[in-house]
């Protein structure tokens, strides 16, 4: 997750067509039914973009979906971050060294400042990362900090931590620190693009429940205020440093119960962006916003989790997960329910990221006759019943149904929808291991590695591991990629991870995604990330 924007689980509006309705825009419009701006209550220079509530209070390690770390993003900045190509750009460090992947030396551009007033520091970031790991703080991502050496002291198993520092990180001077990690890891600075290691002011350990609510960050954006259920507003930084300094002098991230009426609220002048346009707007929204529309693949992917704590799944043979995936018709759910605007995966990783690879199986093939062989080979489904969850906010109704028609049909294992009424009630659920049997995964790269796809998803230890998959060779697979002597070594071994992986079938990855948005007439200079977030920090008001 992006300009590494956080880890992130994805809301995504998954674009459905089954019916062409056509689109109205109410308002005074422009020539093409689309009305210029007359949002209420936005101040003079803001744009506008449809974000929904985040799952969790802003604090950059416990951010892990893509609504709140939209909010996160503008208001920290990390060490580095991502180009389009998903090439390294560093932001806050002027350089980040290491001669042997396991000691890395990080030096800090001078002068910069948090929100407060206060210097960015070398100990800003020391202190945070320790407060983020510690066991004690509860905080969604703290395995990110894994490959530091002692972490297991300040995050152990089981018990209370040993220390209140890893060994691994020291300060040497204002705006220098180094790190030291357990074993040599040759992307390591690939994951510092992630949100989750943003540094802290010291006004954070004053009081982190209230700052939460109203973080101070050293990122290109002011936090202003969080409206719960509503809108969260944030102002230009004007004193920000960083090469993705505000165009605009505002960004409010706006609440929507649907995707339909974000873009209703679009056509008629009453939000500047859409992130992805819903089920019943998508066959006409090229139409309506003309060479405003956005059509761009990005890198993430949409999958099917099984929970293995489940009754459902728990010692499942992985055979019974492969008869799943064939028995579900991607090229056809793509073509007609997703309205072609999405790709059969061929992969567990998306195009767009290191390592990429087609796995050349027809597990990802539609087979009806081979789907119910396998699962009956598998010793099939226990009550020969499954469940797939998906929050109703986000457009996947249509394609889930249709899914759960294709498992029907080429199976005869019953497959019933599990909508939850919103993306914050669907994670919840997941975190707290509420699930009935599957649910909807959606994830984007933090980090433009195959890794990102493999090792934070399905390692044991993995915080985004919802489904709970635990396999000794697939950690020892990981271990090996980990532990590469080289950048290239460490993706190859992924590689050949991914193909373990298609034995053990932690996951059925569906398609590809695509950015099926757009934005109105008031702004202009509107980019798409690899990561699929728009450039907000570009974005213009129109003149």
């Amino acid at each position: 997750m992006r300009g590494a924007k956080s880890a992130k689980w994805v809301v995504g509006a998954i674009v459905v067509a089954l019916a062409a309705t056509a689109c109205g825009g109410g308002g005074d419009d422009n020539g093409n039914g689309e009305a210029a701006s007359k949002e209420k209550g936005k101040p003079a220079g803001y744009v506008s973009i449809d974000v929904g509530e985040p799952q969790k209070p802003l604090i950059p390690a416990d951010t892990n979906e893509s609504l709140g770390s939209y909010v996160i993003q503008s208001v920290f900045t990390q060490l580095l971050d991502f180009d389009a190509q998903g090439k390294i750009v560093y932001t806050n460090a002027e350089s980040v060294n290491s001669t042997d992947s396991k000691t890395w030396t990080v030096k800090l551009k001078q002068g910069w400042k948090f929100h407060d007033g206060t210097p960015v520091t070398a100990e800003s970031y020391v202190k945070a990362w320790n407060w983020y790991a510690n066991i004690k703080n509860n905080q969604q991502n703290a395995f990110w900090f894994q490959d530091i050496a002692g972490y297991d002291d300040v995050h152990p198993e089981k018990g209370d931590p040993k220390s209140e520092e890893m060994k691994g990180l020291k300060v040497v001077d204002e705006t220098t620190f180094t790190i030291e990690l357990s074993a040599p890891v040759p992307y390591f600075e690939y994951k510092l693009g992630y949100a989750t290691f943003a540094p802290l002011p010291e006004v954070f350990y004053k009081d982190t429940k209230a700052f939460g609510q109203a973080p101070v960050g050293n990122g290109p954006y002011i936090f202003e205020k969080w409206d719960h259920k509503k809108l969260i507003q944030v102002k230009a930084n004007p004193d920000y440093q960083g090469p993705n300094k505000a165009k605009n002098k505002g960004v409010l991230f706006k609440n929507y119960a649907t995707v339909e009426a974000a873009y209703q609220d679009l056509l008629s002048g009453n939000l500047d962006m859409i992130r992805q346009v819903g089920p019943k707007d998508l066959p006409k929204y090229k139409q309506d916003l003309g060479d405003r529309a956005i059509d761009q693949p990005y890198a993430a992917i949409q999958s099917l989790v099984p929970t293995f704590y489940s009754k459902t799944f728990k010692d499942i043979d992985p055979k019974v997960i492969q008869g799943l995936s064939m028995a579900v018709d991607r090229d056809t759910i793509t073509k007609t329910v997703l309205n072609g605007t999405r790709k059969p995966a061929t992969s567990f990783t998306p195009p767009g990221v290191a390592g990429n690879q087609d796995l050349g199986t027809d597990v990802f093939s539609f087979d009806a006759a081979k789907a119910k062989a396998l699962v009956t080979e598998g010793g099939g489904v226990p009550g020969n019943k499954i469940w797939i969850q998906y929050n109703a906010d986000g457009g996947h109704k249509e394609w889930v149904t249709a899914v759960c028609e294709s498992i029907r049909n080429s199976t005869g294992v019953d497959c019933v929808p599990d909508a939850k009424p919103d993306f914050q009630t669907d994670l919840e659920a997941r975190d707290n291991d509420e699930v009935k049997s599957m649910y909807r995964g959606g994830w984007v790269a933090d980090y433009p590695l195959n890794v990102n796809f493999m090792r934070e998803l399905y390692g044991t230890t993995a915080e985004a591991n919802n489904g709970r998959f635990s396999d000794k060779e697939v950690d020892a697979a990981f271990k090996k990629g980990d532990n590469a002597a080289t950048l290239e070594e460490s993706i190859a071994a992924y590689q050949e991870a991914e193909k373990l992986l298609l034995t053990k079938m932690p996951a059925i990855p569906l398609w590809e995604y695509k950015t099926n948005g757009g934005y109105s007439k008031a702004v202009d200079n509107v980019t798409v990330d690899f990561h699929g977030d728009y450039n907000i920090t570009d974005v213009t008001v129109a003149k």
